[in-house]
């Protein structure tokens, strides 16, 4: 049996080339790459660490973070071309870093998975987004705040187990959802 050799990092033992079906359904670029910028930050501390245990030359180092600078600005640029024979955001990156700079951009993949990679990116991209979250968040009690001075003297039945109790303000109300 004669196995081609594929761009995909898992299906080596197939003798057949994957559907295009299943390509296009197990490919995560389409979503993922919205972690571009968490993927090139994991991988320049990852660089900058393989450099300082000497697995990296200081030139390497500077190269594939250059590389990644580049890239990043490709991306941002609308420039960068996804491949979804690549699978993911992180074969893209490091296809291009790898055209870009040679071989010296495999190296980068030396000592981490693309589990560790998926597990960072995500750690560093809810790390953003907790964030912005929070700007909503605060932004939401502040109206709701606001909005309770304002209904202070706005009166409304209270309920308790769905039955009319005692009288309260819309104000007091919308402090309970604070």
């Amino acid at each position: 049996m004669s196995v081609e050799k594929t761009n995909q990092s898992w299906g080596g033992r197939f003798s057949e080339p994957v559907d295009a079906f299943v390509a296009r359904f197990t490919a995560s670029v389409d979503f993922d790459k919205r972690l571009y910028r968490h993927d090139i930050m994991g991988s320049i501390a990852h660089a900058t660490m393989l450099a300082k245990v000497g697995v990296l030359s200081d030139a390497e180092r500077d190269a594939i973070v250059d590389g990644l600078q580049q890239i990043q600005a490709e991306i941002e640029a609308g420039s960068f071309d996804w491949r979804v024979d690549l699978e993911d955001v992180h074969m893209n990156i490091e296809a291009r870093l790898t055209d870009r700079i040679g071989v010296t951009g495999k190296k980068l993949h030396t000592g981490r998975s693309r589990n560790d990679q998926v597990a960072t990116d995500i750690r560093l991209w809810l790390r953003d987004e907790i964030d912005t979250i929070l700007a909503e968040i605060t932004r939401l009690q502040e109206g709701l705040l606001g909005l309770a001075e304002a209904e202070a003297d706005t009166i409304m039945p209270g309920f308790t187990h769905l039955q009319t109790a005692q009288p309260v303000t819309f104000g007091h109300h919308l402090l309970a959802w604070f």
